[in-house]
């Protein structure tokens, strides 16, 4: 499994999936847990869905 979410990508799904939980925890709605999925890419820096769509936001390093 190859990292494939870049850092502002990181930051961005954190916050999101954060912010996304706190709501759902106050009493928003139900859906609002969703906001574990994108944490959790965020955290681990790989999206399963990237591959699918032939994407990546990590900067390519050439050695």
């Amino acid at each position: 499994m190859k990292a494939n979410v870049g850092g502002i990508d990181k930051v961005l799904r954190i916050a999101a999936g954060l912010g996304l939980i706190a709501w759902a925890a106050t009493g928003g709605p139900v859906w609002a847990w969703v906001g574990i999925v994108p944490l959790a890419t965020g955290l681990i820096g790989w999206c399963p869905a990237y591959p699918l769509l032939g994407m990546s936001t990590c900067s390519s390093r050439k050695d």
